[in-house]
């Protein structure tokens, strides 16, 4: 499973939405992602991951995709 794979199963638990309504490609802004799904996506990237992110990159991710590249570029 590739990162954007995983990085899909983790949002799809987080905001509890089926995830094969998911895709890199999903605009963040039309699922329920809110303030509460960063801070859970911060805290699944450095359980699942290992991965610290800062909460201003994140803020800056329109996509799935973008976490997923977020979470490849982290230390």
């Amino acid at each position: 499973m590739d990162i954007v794979d995983q990085v899909i199963e983790a949002v799809a638990e987080i905001v509890e939405q089926d995830r094969a309504g998911l895709s890199g490609a999903t605009i963040l802004a039309t699922i329920p992602w809110d303030s509460l799904a960063a801070v859970s996506f911060i805290a699944a990237a450095d359980e699942k991951f290992g991965k610290t992110l800062s909460p201003r990159r994140l803020a800056s991710c329109v996509t799935i995709a973008d976490l997923a590249a977020l979470v490849q570029a982290a230390d």
